[in-house]
């Protein structure tokens, strides 16, 4: 926002509304339902050991506003950014993480989309997801908030950059990466190999977070007074 301009606001809770989960008529719809039946099963047999694991790694990590704030405090400490610029990180961060949530629990109600378990009993009564959650599928709550948070990660400290997360689970581990699009991609995949969305859910919560993102860094936290 610069001088002498007026404050920009999201219009209302479903401004980013995402195009919605696919009719149970059509072929993408079969192509998801088919595709968590055989990965996000309990025994899967298909799903690896290191699929399970990771699936698991990222339900417990702590959440993504806290995991991705986690992250940024550790490279905050390991760079040059002053107390200013960093403040100005956490502000973006979790603004980001705040309205990408609005809007998706928004459009997860609108939809009111059943999650994978609800669908596959109709067909075998027997199949249980490796994990659940108490609320619709559509879209994936877990990537709406890291498609909006990671982007601002990615504009303070660009995407070539070494990281680490920790989970809750496995004793603590810490696993890192070396690019913010690596974390994106695996938790995508996690969240089908865990049985909790059909993949549409997560690719349109992609889309949303990443709408958020790009519209807060266009109308938000820019130099104000006599620059």
């Amino acid at each position: 926002m610069g001088r002498g301009s007026a404050p920009v606001h999201a219009a209302e809770p479903s401004q980013f509304r995402t195009v919605g989960p696919n009719a149970l008529s059509s072929a993408a719809y079969a192509a998801d339902l088919g595709e968590v039946m055989a990965l996000g099963r309990l025994d899967s047999a298909v799903r690896t050991p290191e699929q399970t694991h990771n699936a698991l790694f990222w339900q417990s990590a702590g959440g993504p506003a806290l995991l991705w704030n986690d992250v940024a405090s550790d490279l905050v400490e390991g760079s040059s950014i002053g107390m200013a610029e960093s403040a100005r990180l956490l502000g973006m961060l979790n603004l980001a993480g705040a309205v990408a949530a609005i809007n998706c629990w928004n459009d997860k109600y609108h939809y009111d989309f059943w999650r994978p378990w609800n669908a596959i009993h109709d067909t075998d009564p027997t199949w249980t997801a490796l994990l659940t959650a108490p609320y619709p599928d559509h879209p994936s709550g877990h990537l709406c908030l890291d498609s909006s948070e990671l982007p601002v990660l990615q504009m303070f400290f660009g995407d070539n950059v070494r990281f680490g997360v920790t989970s809750s689970r496995f004793g603590g581990e810490t696993r890192f990466f070396d690019h913010f699009s690596e974390p994106l991609a695996e938790i995508t995949e996690a969240r089908i190999w865990a049985g909790l969305h059909f993949r549409t859910a997560d690719v349109q919560a992609k889309i949303l977070g990443q709408n958020v993102a790009h519209y807060m860094a266009e109308h938000y936290f820019q130099p104000v007074g006599n620059h």
